[in-house]
């Protein structure tokens, strides 16, 4: 395999995907849409909940809000049963009231079966500072833990610089595809992260015992043997996970699907950055290092 030779192809395919994603964020907020489809747990608003007791589709219940409020919810998500989870914008308490009235009258149910909570504006901040806060925390600390392991900053850096990529083709995943941005963005994020970086480290590890037989500035060839002694080992793994994930964003409802979905593209971008991306990053950064060197002696 010629990952060196090509990273060139490489490279060039992950920038296109990272701007991709930006182009989507860029196009979305000049619509009028939003850069982002944020759910109420990260802009504030207001959370209904509903067994309906009967079968009911989104539009459905969608028209049947819009008759009350004049306007459409920014998002229904269908859960266990016939249960509905209505989010939007912050709602008085007689509008409130009279959706549920709406509700209790199109299917015939009591009061009971609402529950209904308001999210405010600095809950959703606070959100969003900690979801921004354990992505640097990761990543930093990731930072530390492969430097000290592979006694190299260039391999730590690659790494993470590999993570960062992997972060933001899954954010521009949530910008493309309108997956609402809520809680559940930590986790994948996160998850992605922890996914890409074992298998970037499997890689890392080979390059450093094959540095015995194939010496230690033979950079082009020690990337290129590390990946493909790996390979096999990196796709299986990653289609195992794959296959896991997809199934469960085909069956699964729709709270469950917002979460599958990013962490599928997950998986492909963090396999694609740890066989293709990071090596070839490593490559660059040691080449720099090795030329400084090389300065100095001079």
């Amino acid at each position: 395999m010629h990952i060196v030779k090509n990273r060139t192809i490489y490279l060039g395919i992950s920038i296109v995907l990272i701007a991709l994603g930006i182009a989507s964020m860029i196009f979305n907020a000049a619509t009028g849409k939003g850069a982002f489809n944020y759910d109420i747990q990260f802009t504030g608003g207001t959370s209904i909940q509903v067994d309906l007791g009967q079968p009911a589709t989104d539009d459905e219940v969608s028209a049947l809000f819009k008759d009350v409020t004049g306007e459409a919810p920014a998002q229904i998500q269908s859960l266990e049963g016939n249960t509905k989870l209505i989010k939007t914008q912050s709602l008085e308490e007689d509008v409130r009231n009279a959706v549920q009235d709406k509700f209790m009258e199109k299917y015939n149910i009591t009061a009971d079966a609402f529950t209904i909570q308001d999210v405010s504006g600095t809950i959703s901040n606070e959100m969003k500072r900690t979801a921004a806060l354990s992505i640097v925390v990761a990543c930093i600390a990731m930072l530390i833990y492969v430097s000290i392991r592979f006694k190299d900053f260039s391999t730590g850096a690659s790494a993470v610089l590999a993570l960062c990529h992997d972060a933001l083709v899954v954010l521009g995943s949530y910008a493309l595809f309108r997956i609402p941005m809520n809680n559940n963005f930590i986790a994948a994020i996160l998850t992605v992260l922890g996914y890409s970086i074992n298998a970037t480290i499997v890689i890392f590890d080979r390059v450093r015992e094959n540095r015995r037989l194939i010496g230690r500035n033979n950079y082009e060839a020690l990337i290129d043997t590390s990946v493909k002694q790996t390979l096999t080992r990196s796709l299986f793994t990653s289609l195992t996970t794959f296959f896991t994930v997809f199934c469960l964003y085909i069956f699964g409802v729709d709270s469950i699907k917002q979460f599958a979905l990013p962490i599928t593209v997950g998986i492909i971008c963090g396999t694609y950055s740890s066989i293709f991306v990071a090596g070839n990053i490593w490559y660059i950064l040691s080449n720099i290092k090795l030329n400084k060197k090389s300065g100095k002696k001079k």
